[in-house]
Order: structure tokens, then C-alpha cells, then sequence
């Protein structure tokens, strides 16, 4: 068992594309299509970068040891593409319709859960259901994030963790850790979907559980610069704590106003997609001590290997981009095990083969561990605490899984 994800959706850019297997002649190279897609422009264009990068160093590292053993014995390479959506919920539904009406097999993507939870909709809600015309063509998430998603259709997946059950268990962590801390403020891009669904149906839930006094909030935008009037509301707050639910570029920002305006509590806590070296790049020193929870750290030797092979395509392994990679190598099983056939005549049954074999995971191997796999197509991943120290991520705490 090993691991790979995919999902899908629309894209004006199509970095790189490729053939699916034809029934041609037998010495013909065998291909199987695999298409990624997510924000390749825009503010969280380093969330595309990095999973396009992961994707490439995967495809090698597949086609390296053999590729892909087909129904008939026969091998197969595998060909990625990557079609970038901007983060827009109906780029990505025209670029999935796009990939879905060429010979991919599946998609892994997007990045953007504004883009994901629209997309589903428009797939088959409930397979073999005659009445629903929604496309049927499997996506395997990697990226978009915010809470229970996959329920949407049957042919959606995700390879993402639970946020709930992360900081769930960090805030009871941390006040275990340091019982005098009492208050906690909250910080969130509102109009970004994992952003907003993180902090109001997350981080504000779970905080008075663990008996913190959530006492104020400030609201930002993704495109936002300017954090003064936030930071002076956060300011007159006082709380022993500040949880920033938010993407790194406006992370950054709220962190060197507070820095600006002298505003010192006792523990900043992040979102997860800000475990990252983009916010390291943009405020290593406002972001020292920031504890944040993530499905990836270069804790192991495999992980360690494998956040080499991205860094030479030209990208960095997060806890994003290591679930495309996971995804791949989830795909690279699941293909062989379902019985894909690879040919232009069978491919509305292969992805069908793929979507059914993906419905019977129970679990996977992923770079931290074994990943529990949820009827409704979720992943239960294994996490742990970092937090920013010398420029670095560091790993703070290991809980038991």
C-alpha cells in the first residue's frame, strides 16, 4: 500500500500536457494521463507552483521504477499536465469539464476549497444514480482544505487532514501546557473559504471547550495590506493569545503590524496552510514562536528524501504539496490493483474502476505515516505541532495518533 490523491478543475493555463493510452500497436509506449490543476497566478499562486513541482518530481520517481502495470501485464508511463484556475470557482469547473472531456484518467486538485466545494456539485452526486447527469470523472483533492467537503459526490476525494481534530487538539495541548493562558483573540481572511471556515466553525468553536474567553475578532481580505485598524482592535484586547486564520501574505502583514504596534501575546498559533516557506520568506523574524499543526515535517528519512526531490523541480514540501505527492503514489496502486486497462476505448470504465477502488480504501501509506481513509471519501492524517524557530519549522510536539 503507498499513497495519491486526485482532483480537478478548470484552468486558462495548461503548463504541460500528454496522450492517454491508445489500443494502437503493441510496441507503442503505453501512457496514462493524469491532470493537476489549481492557482497558478494570483496570491496563492505558491500553492500551484509547489504542487506542479511535487507532481513532476512524482511522475520521474514513478516512471523511473517502471510506471504502471496495466490489466493486461503490459507497463504504462505516466503523464502529468497541470491547468491553472486562479482560484475561481467557475475557471475551475470550466477547466475540470476540460480535462474531464480529454482521455485523463483523473485529476488532483485544486487548491482553492471556494473552488472545490462548487466543483463537486457539479459532478454525480451519487454514483449509479441514472437520474443525476453530473459528470462522472473522479477528483482527488490535495490542497483545498475546509471541513467535509468530499461528501459532496462520490467522485470527489480528498487527501487532506482534519482541521477539527488538529487544532482541537492543540488548543487542549496548549492549555495542558500553559493552563494561565485564559483569553484568545481571533484573526481571519473572510473572504477566503478555508480562511473563514477555519476560524468561525474551528478555531472560535474549540477555543471555549478548552476554557479559553474568545474575547474579539478582526476581519481581513486576502488582498488586503494594510492591518492597522485589526491590529489596534487586537491591541486593545489584550489576549493572552492570537489565533491568525489566514494565508501566508496576509499572515505576514498582520504579524509585522503587531510587531509595528508592539503587540505581544503570549502564544500565536496559525492556519495550516500557513506552515510554509513563503511565510518564512516574507517575515521569518514577526513569525518566530508561531505554533501551527501540519500533516507534513521532514521527520523521517522518506520525507526527508522526498522534500529534496520537489526542492529540485523548484518547489517546497508542505503539508499541500506533500499530499499531491501522497496522491500520486496513492494512484500509482490503485490503477495497477484496479484493473485499468489504459486504452481510449476503456476509459469511461477506468475511471470508473478508479473511482471504485478509491471508494474502497480503508487506508494508505503517506509520508508520516499511515493515512485512515472515511466512507466519505476523507483522509484521517497523521500531524504534528511546528513552530518557527531561526528561520526554520521546527517540530514542537508529536501527539499520539
Amino acid at each position: 500500500m503507498r499513497f495519491a490523491f486526485w482532483m480537478a478543475a478548470p484552468a486558462a493555463l495548461a503548463i504541460a500536457a500528454t496522450g492517454f493510452a491508445s489500443p494502437a500497436a503493441a510496441d507503442e509506449e503505453r501512457v496514462i494521463k493524469i491532470a493537476g490543476f489549481g492557482a497558478n497566478s494570483g496570491v496563492v499562486r505558491v500553492f500551484g507552483v509547489n504542487a506542479w513541482a511535487t507532481l513532476q518530481a512524482a511522475r520521474d520517481k514513478i516512471n523511473e521504477e517502471g510506471g504502471v502495470t496495466l490489466a493486461d501485464g503490459s507497463k504504462a508511463m505516466v503523464e502529468v499536465s497541470f491547468y491553472d484556475d486562479r482560484c475561481n470557482a467557475e475557471e475551475g469547473i470550466s477547466v475540470v469539464r476540460r480535462i474531464a472531456s480529454d482521455d485523463y484518467l483523473t485529476a488532483i486538485g485544486p487548491t482553492c476549497s471556494n473552488v472545490a466545494e462548487p466543483l463537486y456539485g457539479i459532478l454525480q452526486a451519487r454514483v449509479d444514480d441514472d437520474s443525476d447527469t453530473g459528470l462522472q470523472f473522479p477528483i482527488f483533492t490535495d490542497v483545498a482544505i475546509k471541513g467535509g467537503l468530499a461528501q459532496i459526490s462520490d467522485w470527489a476525494f480528498r487527501n487532506v487532514p482534519s482541521e477539527a481534530q488538529m487544532y482541537d487538539e492543540l488548543l487542549g495541548w496548549l492549555k495542558e501546557q500553559n493552563p494561565e493562558l485564559e483569553t484568545l483573540y481571533g484573526g481571519v481572511e473572510e473572504d477566503f473559504a478555508h480562511s473563514n471556515a477555519t476560524w468561525y466553525a474551528v478555531m472560535k468553536e474549540k477555543a471555549p471547550e478548552h476554557g479559553y474567553d474568545v474575547v474579539g475578532e478582526a476581519q481581513w481580505l486576502l488582498n488586503d495590506t494594510n492591518f492597522a485598524t485589526q491590529v489596534r482592535q487586537m491591541r486593545r484586547a489584550d489576549p493572552d493569545v492570537v489565533a491568525i486564520s489566514a494565508h501566508p501574505f496576509t499572515t505576514c502583514g498582520v504579524l509585522r503590524e503587531m510587531s509595528r504596534q508592539n503587540v505581544q501575546p503570549q502564544v500565536v498559533i496559525g492556519l495550516t496552510s500557513s506552515s510554509s516557506l513563503e511565510t518564512l520568506t516574507g517575515c521569518a523574524t514577526e513569525a518566530e514562536g508561531m505554533i501551527i499543526p501540519t500533516s507534513f515535517a521532514p521527520v523521517n528519512p522518506e520525507a526527508e528524501a522526498t522534500a529534496q526531490l520537489v526542492d529540485d523541480y523548484g518547489g517546497s514540501l508542505d503539508l499541500h504539496s506533500a499530499s499531491a505527492w501522497e496522491n500520486m503514489m496513492i494512484l500509482r496502486d490503485v490503477i495497477e490493483d484496479a484493473g485499468i486497462e489504459g486504452t481510449a476505448d476503456s476509459l469511461e470504465q477506468d475511471r470508473r474502476r478508479l473511482r471504485d477502488a478509491l471508494a474502497g480504501l480503508t487506508a494508505t501509506d503517506g509520508l508520516l505515516g499511515v493515512s485512515q481513509r472515511t466512507p466519505e471519501g476523507e483522509a484521517i492524517k497523521p500531524y504534528v505541532f511546528v513552530h518557527a524557530r531561526d528561520g526554520n519549522w521546527e517540530v514542537l510536539y508529536e501527539p499520539a495518533m
